[in-house]
């Protein structure tokens, strides 16, 4: 089985996504000394994020076109680019609106991510161990946000934001070099006659009206990765507010969290191509990340160290976990010469429920709801969405 995962397209995609993360996770990461330094408050260097996904939205509809155009290396290749022009803007600027611009070019490359690594590896991929090998691939999003976590805060300390950001540099542009010499063999099945024009740019969305088992697709990504999002962006301040718990251990919680994620990927890929059906499989998330996200919210000064770390395990597993299998879905749904359009489609919607659910989850908590109402609707839309794809299966 080993022998026949396809290695190199494999951890060159995956490093791709690695660093074009982990350039998107600095800006929060260094937020402090940023605001700081610019002068704003450091909430708002936190919509970073936000304008990343909110570009990458468009950017993962649009981005299929130029991946048979062009070639998924070529295009792996932009977002590089991309990610080092959004590095060098945001460290030489050191304005506000030069960090908000780096977003928006980061943007443009992060929503390209999946459709060029998907159509990469699905025709060098055997069908057998399609979920294992996009479930690894997928390990680059938490590896970004994990490097990002980990190498940024010290460097900042060490020496300043700007030098944390320029560092980055040089991975980055050691991957595109080493890119060029996979081109001429990995792209060529690039269609240079392709037009880039707007029906052939709006052909994601088209899979939507096409196809049904899209449709609940999306509606349940669209919750799950809203889901994600809520536990990491909410987890440390409920357990350090209502849980009295130290802000170490709350961050000892949620690196729970994400460990669970990045173990739990390949297994479930693994299980998916030889247990049981990815869509089964997912509906089976949806349903436990709902159980988790209700005992999230349940979290108290009582609960027992041990077990909220299991809660977080849990819920990471699931909510952070799924990726991998739903983009291999996808891809299996949208059928052949269409895994670019499927996975961006895919992203979009994912992207859509990462801006969309933390949003409404701290409308409710700030509007005077209790974290235990937030979760549960978090559990609600889930489970359904779990319970809505079991009902398909």
């Amino acid at each position: 089985m080993w022998r026949e995962i396809p290695y190199m397209p494999l951890f060159a995609t995956l490093f791709v996504q690695a660093l074009a993360t982990m350039s998107a996770y600095s800006i929060p990461a260094a937020a402090p000394a940023i605001a700081a330094d610019v002068g704003v408050d450091g909430a708002r260097v936190g919509l970073f994020i936000s304008i990343v996904y909110g570009v990458g939205i468009f950017s993962a509809v649009l981005s299929p076109s130029f991946v048979h155009r062009f070639g998924a290396v070529r295009v792996s290749q932009v977002i590089l680019v991309c990610t080092i022009v959004m590095l060098l803007t945001a460290a030489l600027g050191g304005t506000a609106g030069a960090i908000a611009l780096s977003g928006v070019l980061l943007g443009f490359a992060y929503g390209a991510t999946a459709p060029s690594s998907s159509h990469l590896l699905i025709s060098r991929t055997p069908v057998r161990l399609r979920n294992l090998v996009f479930s690894i691939r997928q390990i680059g999003v938490p590896l970004g946000g994990v490097m990002g976590g980990l190498l940024v805060p010290p460097l900042v300390l060490g020496f300043d934001w700007q030098t944390a950001l320029l560092v980055q540099l040089g991975p980055a542009i050691l991957l595109l070099v080493l890119l060029q010499a996979m081109r001429r063999e990995y792209d060529a099945d690039r269609d240079v006659a392709r037009a880039l024009t707007r029906g052939n740019a709006l052909a994601p969305l088209r899979l939507l009206i096409e196809l049904p088992e899209v449709r609940i697709l999306c509606i349940a990504m669209f919750c799950y990765a809203g889901a994600q999002l809520c536990f990491i962006a909410f987890m440390a301040v409920h357990l350090t507010s209502m849980a009295e718990m130290s802000l170490i251990r709350a961050g000892q919680a949620l690196a729970m969290f994400q460990i669970a994620g990045v173990i739990s990927r390949p297994i479930w890929g693994w299980m998916a191509d030889t247990v049981i059906s990815a869509r089964l499989l997912l509906a089976l998330h949806g349903i436990v990340m709902a159980g988790a996200a209700v005992a999230a919210g349940q979290f108290g000064a009582d609960w027992p160290y041990a077990l909220i770390l299991l809660v977080c395990a849990v819920a990471g597993a699931t909510a952070s976990g799924f990726t991998g299998i739903a983009f291999a879905e996808y891809a299996r749904i949208g059928g052949p010469g269409r895994t670019a359009e499927s996975s961006g489609l895919a992203a979009s919607m994912m992207f859509l429920g990462v801006m969309s659910m933390p949003a409404v989850f701290s409308v409710m908590v700030a509007s005077g709801q209790t974290y235990g109402v937030a979760y549960g609707a978090v559990a609600i839309v889930t489970g359904l969405s779990g319970l809505m794809l079991l009902r398909r299966e």
